[in-house]
């Protein structure tokens, strides 16, 4: 598949893994920034902010309501799209709750990944669970 006159790159994959502690969550989004940053052509800033977005918000979820010490994170070029895939070593799926908006704990990240991604999968596995959040390209 060809846009605008450049190959557009649709195979990269990377992953990392991160212990469950607080700065996973800022490693991770720098993590993201640098493998959208690398993709060609480029990727629309507002797309390239939603899959940042996301990786924080699954992240983040991880460190602060999954089992286990650790957490992956998958990032896939798509020709439509960039599947971010957390994984973690708690197989209870992610849990909706009402937003809390004066205390401070959260409620809105799930949420808000379901809604800006084109498609979310829970996978429940034997040592834990994958989401897999597919971003816009």
């Amino acid at each position: 598949m060809r846009t605008h006159g450049m190959q557009l790159d649709t195979g990269p994959m990377e992953q990392e893994v991160f212990d469950k502690a607080p700065e996973a969550v800022a490693h991770a989004r720098d993590f993201a920034r640098a493998f959208v940053g690398r993709l060609r052509p480029a990727v629309d800033p507002q797309d390239a902010a939603s899959v940042e977005l996301a990786v924080s918000e699954l992240v983040t979820n991880v460190v602060r309501h999954a089992r286990g010490t650790s957490c992956s994170l998958r990032l896939e070029a798509q020709p439509d799209g960039i599947a971010v895939v957390v994984g973690d070593a708690d197989p209870r799926p992610p849990q909706e709750r009402a937003p809390d908006l004066a205390g401070g704990t959260g409620g809105f990240g799930w949420p808000m990944v379901r809604h800006m991604a084109k498609a979310v999968t829970v996978t429940r596995e034997p040592n834990g669970k994958t989401i897999r959040a597919v971003m816009p390209r």
